[in-house]
């Protein structure tokens, strides 16, 4: 009988921790990356090497047409972290605090903790502007990681201005000449802070640079989070390949700078609003820009020497390689540790970026370099593939929390993304909806008869055509107003990829034109009503 008892209890607790092992919640591998716009091998760059990204790919879903909430970090990172529009977040700029317009707004890793997750985060997750202590403290339970002078090899220490080490662009920072420009109001076209030259290429290792110590920190935390019995959500957030463009030489040196090709169409759209447009400020603030320009800002335009396209594309490029790399220190940390197979991966880049389509550098914009962004999942037992259904960044917290297993928040804007992951014909909405606001000058109030200098773009987005209307004075929580709306455009992206023409008023889009003013109405009243 005792034998008997020892065998059953045996039995008992080898099935029991068989049955634990098959119903463990998966982990989650959650990848932000700056300024990243679909510029990859999966998305048919052919020129870029992201064999990295490749592989991931191949174990998840590529949606590829996925698009922000707002082209600018703060604003869509907020949008992304907490399932809700810029309108509800309260975040359209580079200054607000989230948690001072929403205090009880809840993030994607404050849920999890909540459902017995531990987070942990590391690198670039929220816009530090937008977060209380630059990290929002009370999405972790496990302390965020910090880089120090140490974590960079041969007593290089910190980067210079968080991305320079050339000895002498470090020893530039180091004078007086590093001084703080006054801001009036707020623009985020308007230079803040002086800044180095736009590229950097210098041989040195990965961990020279904040992306390389950011893959080390998280790979050390990965591998502790798998030594505790429960369930994790690590958020890493790469900075590359946001401006400036720096990278160890190595990854410059896999391209040929002659061969870059520089945007086939760089005029404004026929017929399109001056108000559409920018005059890449974020870009001119980089002391070397000024003086390879030819146009002048207030023509909202650039016109960029061929050879520095060319040089900031290479840059772009070198970028993305090596933060590509720094991807798969991740990966190859998980297939390490026998954790691929029990993890969820989502990797996201914040919004796209104009490398000088329609004489635009950077974000900042509605079209569709600005506003397009690159998203992959890759989830147990969840075949891979790629999707053409339409996605946004409000869709990817409930799609995390539908893919874990979790019951999904009833307030969120988003919809979960696993039916397109489990068949990827499937579609979960018709449209995706970014949004940009700008601002009048007097002449323009003067013109227009408009009290307030405010102005709101919102672009829908659907599978041919985009529409965007400009509005004055107005958020989507209010009662839509007719005599509010400023500007409109549409594209379509069947004839006209590159966004040249602006059709709104083509006669031979009348009811195309109307069919979409419909829509976006329709979207304007259900988030009055939510």
């Amino acid at each position: 009988m005792k034998k008997l008892s020892f065998f059953f209890v045996l039995f008992f607790s080898i099935s029991t921790a068989l049955l634990a092992q098959k119903d463990k919640r998966p982990n989650i591998l959650f990848i932000a990356v700056d300024d990243l716009k679909p510029e990859l091998g999966i998305y048919g760059n052919k020129m870029v090497k992201t064999p990295n990204i490749d592989r991931l790919a191949k174990m998840g879903t590529v949606f590829q047409r996925n698009y922000c909430q707002q082209s600018v970090c703060g604003p869509t990172r907020a949008s992304l972290m907490t399932g809700m529009r810029p309108d509800v977040t309260k975040i359209w700029d580079l200054k607000t605090q989230m948690r001072d317009m929403n205090p009880d707004i809840v993030t994607l890793p404050q849920y999890l903790i909540s459902q017995g997750y531990n987070t942990c985060g590391v690198g670039k997750i929220f816009h530090p502007s937008s977060a209380i202590k630059k990290i929002d403290p009370i999405s972790w339970n496990t302390p965020y990681l910090f880089d120090t002078d140490e974590d960079y090899p041969n007593g290089m220490g910190k980067p210079a201005n968080r991305s320079y080490q050339k000895p002498e662009t470090k020893a530039y920072f180091l004078t007086k000449e590093k001084v703080k420009r006054e801001k009036t109001d707020y623009d985020d076209e308007t230079p803040t802070t002086v800044k180095g030259p736009s590229t950097e290429c210098i041989d040195v290792p990965d961990n020279a640079y904040e992306d390389g110590v950011v893959a080390q920190q998280a790979k050390n935390q990965i591998t502790k989070f798998s030594k505790e019995n429960k369930p994790y959500f690590m958020a890493v957030g790469f900075h590359k390949p946001h401006l400036p463009f720096v990278a160890p030489k190595k990854y410059w040196d896999l391209y040929n700078r002659a061969d870059m090709p520089i945007a086939p169409f760089q005029e404004h759209s026929k017929d399109g609003p001056l108000i559409a447009y920018h005059k890449s400020g974020e870009l001119r603030n980089y002391p070397d820009i000024p003086e390879n320009a030819t146009l002048a800002p207030e023509l909202l335009r650039i016109g960029l020497k061929k050879e520095k396209q060319q040089e900031l594309i290479h840059g772009y490029l070198a970028a993305i390689s090596y933060m590509d790399a720094q991807v798969g220190v991740l990966l190859n940390t998980l297939d390490s540790l026998s954790a691929l197979e029990n993890t969820i991966i989502v990797l996201w880049g914040d919004h796209g970026w104009h490398l000088g389509d329609h004489d635009l550098w950077e974000k900042h914009t509605n079209f569709e370099q600005a506003t397009r962004a690159p998203l992959i999942v890759a989830a147990p037992k969840m075949k891979p593939g790629f999707t053409n259904s339409l996605s946004e960044h409000v869709d990817i917290f409930p799609t995390i929390c539908d893919l874990a297993g979790l019951s999904v928040p009833n307030w969120l804007d988003g919809k979960s993304l696993k039916p397109v992951i489990q068949n990827k014909q499937e579609k979960v909405k018709e449209y995706s909806v970014s949004q940009y606001p700008r601002k009048l000058n007097k002449e323009e109030m003067k013109k227009t008869g408009f009290a307030n200098n405010k102005i709101m773009g919102y672009s829908l987005r659907t599978d041919k055509y985009r529409y965007t209307v400009w509005m004055n004075d107005f958020t989507s929580k209010d009662e839509f107003d007719e005599k509010k709306v400023y500007a409109t455009e549409m594209y379509d992206y069947v004839k006209d990829p590159l966004e040249k023409v602006n059709v709104v008023n083509d006669k031979n889009y009348t009811a195309i034109s109307k069919e979409m003013s419909v829509t976006m109405t329709a979207f304007f009243k259900a988030q009055v009503k939510k």
